[in-house]
C-alpha cells in the first residue's frame, strides 16, 4: 500500500509552484544580468574613494589657504595611478589643486561651491576625463572635491554590482514570502477536503444515510465526491431491499411451517413423523433466525437491568427437554448467585440459546451453562471442538464447519451480531475437559 505522505497532492502543488517561481525568478535574473553585461552603458566610472582620498590629504594653512599633506593612502593612489588630480574647496572658497588637471576641468574649480555631486564618464580611451564630484567631510571641515585619474571601473560592470545589491533583498522577499503564503493558501484550499476525509472515517455499515460534504470542496473533486454520494445510496437502497426481503420471506415462512408443525403433529407416531417434526422445527428456527437479524438492525430497543443467572436458568430449563431427546445432557453451573449487566433481555437470552442449540446439533455429550462474575457466560460441550484456524470465521453469516451441516450457517453469526450490539465480545477457545468452550463478556451493569 502507498503511502499517503508519498502522494500528496497537497505537497506536489506547493512544491511545484514554489519550484516554478524560483526557476521563473532565475531565468528573469539571468537575463537582466547578461543584458546588463551585454550592454553598452559607455565609458568608465572613476572610484569613488579618490574623492576621499584627497579630502584626507588636504589640512587647513594657519596663515590662510588650503595645503597637502603625502598621507600614506594618497601616495598609493598616485603609485597606483601616476595621473591621479584633484581639485577641492572649501566652505570659505579657499582651492588647492594637485596633479595634471586636464584643462576640461580647471574652470569648474571656480564654480565647485555650487556642486555637490557628480560623475562624469568619458567614453574614449584612455578615459582621462572620467571624474567624478564629491562633498567630503574630515576631521579638518568640509571639501567639494572634484578628482580623476585614478581608479576606473567599467559601466557595465558597476551596474552589475548595484544591480546585484538590489535585487538580493527583493529576491528574498519574492522567494520567502511565497514559501510562507503558498502552504497556507494550499491548506486553505484543501480544507474542505479535510473535511470530506473526516466524515468518510465516520461511514460504518450500522450507520446508514451518511453522505460525504460537498459545499467546501474544490469543483475537480466534486465529482468524485457525487460519484461516492451516489454509490453510498445505492448501497443504502439495496440494503433496504435485501431487508425487505428477508423480513417479508421470513414472515411468509411463519404460517405455512406452523401449519405443517401442526399437520405433522396429528400424524401416527413413528420414525417418519418425528423426523418431519425434527425439519420442521430447522426450517420455524431458520425463520425466526432472520427475524432475529432484522430485529438487531432496528435502533430504539431499549436496554434495561437483566440477571444473567436467572437469564441462563431459564434457558436451560427450556431447551432440557430438547437436549434429552436429541440424546445430550444440558447443566447449568452458576459460579454466583446474581450477575447484572445491561442489555435487551430477549436478545441475550436468544443468543445463549443459539449457542445451547448449536451444541446440541454438532457437539452432544455433557453441555454445560457457566456464569461467572464479570458478565462472562460460557458454554462448554464435549464434542471435537473447533480448529483454531476456523475460529474467526465461524461468526460469518452462512458459514459451516461442513458442507453438509444441518442449519443454515445463522446461528453463530446472530449471537456474535446480538453480543457485539451489546458492546461485548464472544469468543471460542478448547474446554480443558475437552470440546469447545464459546465464552461472551458484557459490560456491567
Amino acid at each position: 500500500m502507498t503511502n499517503a505522505s508519498t502522494n500528496s497532492l497537497k505537497k506536489r502543488l506547493i512544491w511545484q509552484i514554489l519550484t516554478f517561481q524560483v526557476l521563473l525568478l532565475m531565468a528573469v535574473i539571468a537575463g537582466f544580468m547578461a543584458l546588463l553585461t551585454r550592454a553598452d552603458l559607455g565609458g568608465k566610472f572613476l572610484d569613488a574613494d579618490a574623492a576621499s582620498i584627497a579630502a584626507g590629504a588636504i589640512r587647513p594653512d594657519p596663515v590662510g589657504g588650503l595645503t597637502l599633506v603625502e598621507t600614506p593612502q594618497l601616495l598609493a593612489m598616485r603609485a597606483e595611478s601616476a595621473d591621479f588630480w584633484f581639485v577641492a574647496r572649501n566652505e570659505r572658497g579657499d582651492m588647492i589643486r594637485s596633479g595634471p588637471v586636464p584643462d576640461a576641468y580647471r574652470s569648474i574649480g571656480e564654480h565647485l561651491d555650487r556642486i555637490a555631486f557628480g560623475d562624469m564618464r568619458d567614453s574614449i580611451e584612455p578615459y582621462t576625463l572620467s571624474s567624478i564630484v564629491r562633498s567630503v567631510t574630515t576631521d579638518n571641515g568640509t571639501y567639494t572635491v572634484l578628482a580623476g585619474g585614478g581608479r576606473l571601473w567599467s559601466a557595465s560592470f558597476a551596474v552589475f554590482i548595484l544591480a546585484n545589491l538590489l535585487l538580493l533583498p527583493i529576491v528574498l522577499i519574492v522567494v520567502l514570502i511565497p514559501a510562507f503564503a503558498i502552504p497556507i493558501i494550499v491548506r486553505r484550499a484543501f480544507a474542505g477536503l479535510a473535511e470530506v476525509v473526516d466524515q468518510a472515517k465516520t461511514i460504518d455499515v450500522e450507520r446508514r444515510g451518511a453522505r460525504l460534504p460537498d459545499h467546501r470542496i474544490p469543483g475537480e473533486v466534486r465529482p468524485l465526491v457525487e460519484a461516492f454520494n451516489g454509490a453510498l445510496q445505492r448501497l443504502d437502497e439495496g440494503y433496504e431491499r435485501r431487508q425487505r426481503f428477508i423480513l417479508d420471506a421470513a414472515h411468509e415462512l411463519r404460517t405455512p411451517v406452523a401449519i405443517l408443525h401442526t399437520r405433522l403433529e396429528s400424524m401416527e407416531a413413528g420414525p417418519l413423523r418425528n423426523r418431519l417434526l425434527i425439519d420442521s422445527n430447522r426450517i420455524a428456527g431458520l425463520a425466526e433466525q432472520l427475524l432475529d437479524l432484522e430485529r438487531i438492525d432496528r435502533d430504539g430497543t431499549d436496554f434495561g437491568q437483566l440477571d444473567l443467572v436467572s437469564l441462563c436458568r431459564d434457558v436451560t430449563a427450556d431447551l432440557a427437554p430438547l437436549a434429552l431427546s436429541a440424546g445430550c445432557d444440558l447443566s447449568f453451573a452458576p459460579g454466583t448467585e446474581r450477575v447484572v449487566v445491561r442489555g435487551d433481555t430477549g436478545a441475550i437470552e436468544r443468543a445463549v440459546t443459539n449457542l445451547v442449540r448449536n451444541a446440541i446439533e454438532h457437539a452432544g455429550g455433557l453441555i454445560t451453562i457457566r456464569v461467572e462474575r464479570g458478565g462472562v457466560i460460557e458454554v462448554t460441550d464435549e464434542g471435537p471442538g473447533i480448529p483454531e484456524r476456523e475460529r474467526a470465521r465461524i461468526f460469518e453469516p452462512f458459514h459451516r464447519l461442513q458442507p453438509r451441516d444441518h442449519g443454515a450457517g445463522l446461528g453463530l453469526h446472530l449471537v456474535s451480531e446480538i453480543i457485539g450490539r451489546h458492546k461485548g465480545h464472544i469468543s471460542v477457545v478448547d474446554d480443558p475437559k475437552g470440546g469447545a468452550c464459546f465464552r461472551i463478556t458484557l459490560p456491567a451493569g
